[in-house]
């Protein structure tokens, strides 16, 4: 009896230690937090910030304690390690956030500098409306930003501020679709841990600095559709770690340095629409991750280059519209991760390697507007398959030989029937002479002139019945008398 006693007395203690110990470990909790407030300066610079961007004049009383009790999905904090703080670290406007949306008066608060804490800052189709500069005053050595992300704003113009350069923790600079202008400011060149650049859809102009090649660490490097001029430098070679290197749509001269045959790593490289002349230098053979090769409308020249051949991971090449002569190789069929091949545009002559067809993986081929000849060897089930992702039209001497009752490939390809441009001779036959015939309609020479030798006799019989039939009425009145 004394023993159960005892026992149920220890049970009852240890029910009401767990119900207190737990009240107070969660009033513990609870004051905990509370005493993790934020800096009264950094807070008041937050509430500054979100004021001149978003159509909100309460969002301060509203998310008084942005980092705990009122959050808001655009800002994110982090707890200092030491003084257990709350800190501003992302501050993040897009149209993944709706409400509130941004003013139609919104700018760059000063204030920004006083969120020292802040590693990431992004603002999407935000500065629609009323001009706004980027204010050099934003950045430098007392800044912590890793990422900046500034897209899609319409109003956003002036120069890329120098000063970027010296925050020296940024690994990922963003500033593609705005109206920024002037020149690619050297100083970026001295951010040595940025990963990725993209400038990408502004009207910058002036050279692409030299010092770029300094950014060791870079692996995406994105200034399209710019006005960009001068001649590629030397020293993007460097770049030992680049993956993407998109300079399409600028006004880019000269030839393409064979030291960008270092880049080891490159997967995508895209000089289309500049002014680049060749030749391709044959360096390029080393880029053996490539999986795309983008250079069209550039006036390139020549031949196209036989190395692209040993550029095994490539599935799309383009080379519209860059003046090539020659023939297109056979190389080509050893691709076999090929999906796209875009040679458009050119000079090309000769026959279509009836190959290409055996590509496994190719699902788009332009090779209209050139001079290529000869009849198309295409497999039908090729041609089926690619329908009309296929375009071999503005080739005047090219043709194919339609199934009598198969699909009209002719008309379905916008290019000739073999049978409908026969000579006499039975040749196809086009203005400039005729052409090379399909093997398996190649006839004997003999054949021909035998067919022609036929004909003759057979036009020419009722004249030689008229003669035989007065030679054997002259022979019976001989024989009578």
């Amino acid at each position: 009896m004394l023993v159960s006693q005892m026992a149920y007395n220890t049970s009852l203690i240890l029910v009401l230690f767990l119900m207190f110990g737990g009240e107070m470990i969660a009033m513990g909790s609870k004051l905990q937090k509370r005493q993790m407030v934020m800096e009264e300066e950094e807070l008041l610079g937050l509430f500054e910030v979100m004021d001149v961007l978003l159509e909100d004049s309460e969002w301060g009383q509203e998310h008084p304690q942005p980092c705990t009790e009122t959050p808001w999905p655009g800002v994110e904090c982090e707890v200092s390690s030491d003084t257990q703080i709350f800190h501003v670290t992302k501050i993040h406007i897009g149209p993944d956030i709706i409400s509130p949306p941004c003013k139609t008066t919104a700018y760059l608060s000063q204030s920004l500098i006083k969120l020292k804490y802040l590693k990431a800052l992004s603002i999407f189709n935000c500065f629609v409306a009323s001009p706004v500069t980027l204010p050099s005053t934003l950045f430098g050595p007392f800044s912590s930003l890793e990422h900046l992300s500034l897209e899609s704003n319409p109003s956003l113009f002036g120069e890329i501020p120098p000063s970027l350069g010296d925050v020296p923790s940024l690994r990922v600079l963003t500033l593609s679709q705005n109206s920024f202008q002037g020149n690619i400011p050297s100083q970026i060149g001295g951010l040595v841990c940025l990963e990725q650049l993209d400038l990408s859809y502004n009207n910058l102009s002036g050279e692409i600095p030299k010092e770029t090649g300094g950014l060791k660490s870079m692996t995406i490097l994105d200034l399209s559709w710019n006005i960009i001029e001068g001649v590629l430098p030397y020293s993007l070679g460097q770049l030992q770690l680049l993956q993407k290197m998109d300079l399409h749509s600028n006004k880019l001269i000269g030839t393409i340095p064979p030291d960008l045959g270092m880049l080891k790593r490159l997967v995508l490289l895209d000089l289309s629409h500049n002014f680049i002349v060749g030749p391709i230098p044959i360096t390029l053979s080393s880029l053996e991750l490539l999986e795309y090769l983008v250079i069209d409308h550039n006036p390139i020249k020549g031949g196209i280059p036989f190395f692209i051949g040993n550029l095994r991971k490539l599935k799309s090449v383009s080379l519209s519209g860059c003046e090539l002569i020659g023939p297109i190789p056979n190389f080509f069929s050893s691709l076999k991760n090929l999906t796209a091949l875009s040679l458009d545009d050119n000079n090309l002559s000769g026959p279509v390697p009836p190959n290409l067809g055996s590509l496994p993986n190719l699902d788009h081929l332009n090779i209209s507007l050139n001079k290529l000849g000869g009849v198309l060897q295409l497999p039908n089930d090729f041609i089926g398959k690619l329908g009309i992702r296929l375009d071999v039209r503005g080739n005047s001497k090219l043709c194919i030989n339609d199934q009598p009752k198969g699909k009209n490939l002719s008309l379905y390809l916008e290019i000739p029937s073999c049978l409908s441009i026969r000579d006499r001779n039975g040749n196809v036959s086009f203005a400039d002479g005729p052409l090379q015939e399909d093997p398996s309609e190649i006839k004997p020479s003999w054949y021909n002139s035998n067919m022609s030798s036929c004909s003759s006799l057979l036009d020419d019989l009722p004249i030689i019945m008229f003669i035989l039939i007065m030679f054997l009425e002259f022979l019976f009145c001989n024989t009578r008398n």
